[in-house]
């Protein structure tokens, strides 16, 4: 069964990844989303927080890297993504907790119960230091921040790449990839 729904999730994923690069749809992509699953891997998360569903392909990446008992709170703006969203993410067929929430992050965010232990970020890239504060106080101590499209818009999201790097709160790298990269920040 599992087996079954991990080459489910593989073909939902490679479907979205074809259907970007023909429409020009702004994903995480496979190189970048490869460290994304890796990282989720690694930090074996109990509560994922995502601000930026899209049409879930990052969701599904994480989703297939985590236990039955964990679960991702994913969150989207737009209502017909985050309807493609849920779609999406049922035709894989794994059994993990994902909730796509329809709004805005910024009111979102606040009504959060709970902590997170991982947190994926790809939205408005000039937010993320705003969702960051909004978050920082729902984040436990070992959390990670993923941000995505550190390399292409570091000018934008240069508040919060200056806040991971030098509050002395994250210990935080750049990964560069092709053109672009990823900034993953530990809560200390």
């Amino acid at each position: 069964m599992l087996e079954t729904a991990s080459n489910k999730a593989d073909q939902v994923i490679n479907e979205i990844a074809d259907i970007a690069v023909v429409e020009f749809l702004p994903i995480v992509g496979p190189a970048r989303g490869k460290v994304l699953s890796a990282e989720t891997k690694k930090a074996n998360p109990k509560r994922i927080l995502e601000i930026g569903t899209f049409i879930g392909y990052s969701t599904i990446l994480m989703a297939r890297e985590i236990g039955k008992k964990s679960q991702i709170i994913t969150i989207e703006e737009h209502e017909t993504e985050a309807e493609v969203a849920k779609n999406n993410i049922s035709q894989t067929e794994l059994d993990v907790n994902v909730q796509v929430i329809n709004g805005d992050a910024v009111e979102v965010i606040p009504t959060l119960k709970g902590t997170f232990d991982f947190v994926f970020l790809d939205a408005a890239k000039e937010e993320y230091y705003h969702y960051l504060q909004l978050m920082e106080n729902k984040l436990v101590k070992g959390a990670i921040l993923v941000a995505d499209n550190a390399g292409k818009f570091a000018t934008e999201m240069k508040d919060y790449l200056d806040y991971v790097r030098t509050s002395g709160k994250y210990q935080s790298r750049y990964i560069g990839i092709s053109d672009d990269g990823i900034e993953i920040s530990l809560k200390l």
